[in-house]
């Protein structure tokens, strides 16, 4: 943990069809996070540098391609239809894999993405425990069928990677990323600045929390 007056970057990976929710919950929490914690700042990070087409025809401008990301405190994966594509690109796996355990972090079916890699094995994660839309099986089964992953209900998991549930549970896990970095006294206060501090408790309350012993 450290002090507020410390600078700190939080990436965020995106790619072709990433549910704009997920940037949100995750680059708009650090950006509303920069009113209580100057020192902190977001990197868009994608395959290539540049416009990266999100879920619903959204469009974004990425500033860093994997090939010259940034260093970063922890890289967050977002989720999104888009990501059994991302999860068989073998530069993006090779690049998540280089990062250290506690350098990565999923929201959602990002969880997906790293399981590909093979950071989650032998580890406690979780994901969106729903299927939508075409989806024959909620996502969180598809982690639980790899065999190797212990899945989990779950707002929040911290066995070393952090994972986070879906949708809009991404804006828990940045909060708790956040609280990693700059304790959760930090955490709360940008819960509040963002008007999700009830939200977060009833949160934890309903899913819980799993953090490695």
């Amino acid at each position: 943990m450290q002090t507020r007056s410390v600078s700190a970057r939080i990436g965020v990976l995106i790619y072709d069809g990433v549910e704009p929710i997920d940037l949100g919950g995750t680059a708009g929490v650090v950006s509303m996070a920069q009113r209580v914690l100057p020192h902190i700042e977001a990197a868009i990070i994608a395959p290539r540098p540049g416009p990266v087409r999100l879920a619903g025809g959204v469009t974004v401008l990425a500033d860093h391609g994997i090939d010259a990301a940034p260093p970063c405190d922890v890289v967050i994966v977002c989720g999104g239809p888009g990501w059994p594509q991302a999860a068989a690109d073998a530069a993006l796996l090779r690049y998540l894999r280089a990062l250290p355990p506690t350098g990565v972090a999923s929201v959602c079916t990002g969880a997906m993405i790293l399981a590909a890699a093979g950071i989650l094995d032998g580890r406690r994660a979780t994901t969106r425990r729903r299927a939508v839309g075409r989806e024959a099986v909620a996502p969180l089964e598809l982690l639980r069928q790899r065999g190797s992953i212990r899945t989990q209900v779950a707002a929040v998991v911290d066995s070393g990677v952090v994972t986070g549930g879906g949708v809009s549970l991404a804006i828990d896990a940045t909060l708790y990323l956040i609280g990693r970095i700059y304790g959760e006294d930090a955490a709360a206060d940008v819960a509040s600045l963002i008007e999700y501090d009830r939200a977060r408790a009833a949160n934890l309350a309903a899913f819980g929390r799993g953090i490695a012993a």
